[in-house]
């Protein structure tokens, strides 16, 4: 509804992950580069954890995005509610018939996995939302990153979960399966530079040449959102609707209020001392 009033092409602050939007960051680069370098020198399971809003699912597009071309991918979005769920999602992903007892299926993919091997390609299976992953599915992924050459790993496996799989994943029985995380990278949330840096720059992806927050209003965003780039994009939107609605083109601090009080999640400010949040 203010795309126009404020020259805009399209809405910057989308919830949907959109990597039209993406900005390489430092929590989010580093994240996309370890996994990437620990993919090329062939480890079998890798974990990226984050809490809720901090662009897991954006990273995960990045990812597939950005996988050299001798990699295959299969791309598991919701947890499987078991094991052998677990076998047959990915025989699927695969191509292969989803069906048989567990012994079958884990051979089928033995062997798919050593033909695409053998045809110089490498398998990388994306698991997200992984903190729901039952104990039993936990187990088949171990397992499955048991399955190699003598020389390499036939499939490498890629977890994106919530800080609860880390709980989960302290537990004394789970110890086998922790061990073979070889590397981990967490999704930190923003600070206040990279905030304001997230924000102009989803603004001038939307075709944005001006100013339309002051370092005032970003401060007290990224105060209100705690820097989680899933709460910045809904105080940002909320607070352009606001501007949108009082015919201004410069988001100001009554606009913020108005965002941060409509906001579940969001850190309410001080409201007797504004000087805290950036407010004079």
């Amino acid at each position: 509804m203010y795309l126009e009033h404020f020259g805009m092409v399209s809405v910057p602050f989308g919830l949907t992950p959109n990597t039209h939007f993406f900005h390489a960051l430092p929590p989010h680069l580093e994240a996309i580069d370890t996994t990437l370098a620990a993919l090329e020198m062939g480890e079998g399971i890798i974990q990226i954890a984050g809490e809720v809003g901090t662009g897991k699912t954006l990273v995960c597009r990045m990812l597939v995005n950005q996988l050299p071309e001798h990699f295959e991918l299969a791309y598991l979005p919701t947890p499987a509610e078991s094991g052998p769920a677990l076998r047959v999602a990915l025989s699927r992903e695969l191509g292969l018939a989803g069906e048989g007892d567990n012994s079958l299926l884990a051979d089928r993919l033995q062997q798919a996995l050593l033909a695409r091997k053998a045809a110089g390609k490498t398998v990388v299976v994306l698991i997200d939302e992984a903190q729901a992953l039952p104990d039993d599915a936990l187990e088949a992924i171990r397992l499955l990153g048991n399955l190699e050459t003598e020389q390499e790993k036939l499939l490498h496996i890629v977890l994106l979960g919530q800080p609860e799989l880390d709980k989960q994943l302290a537990r004394q029985e789970l110890r086998q399966f922790r061990q073979r995380i070889t590397f981990r990278s967490e999704l930190r949330p923003l600070n206040l530079a990279e905030t304001i840096a997230y924000i102009e720059h989803r603004l001038q992806t939307a075709g944005v040449d001006k100013e339309v927050f002051s370092l005032s209003q970003g401060k007290a965003i990224w105060q209100a959102s705690d820097g989680i780039p899933r709460l910045i994009n809904q105080l940002c939107h909320k607070a352009l609707i606001a501007a949108y609605s009082e015919n201004k083109l410069l988001v100001g601090r009554d606009e913020v209020l108005v965002a941060i009080r409509d906001t579940l999640g969001a850190r309410q400010p001080r409201w007797t001392y504004p000087v805290l949040w950036g407010w004079q």
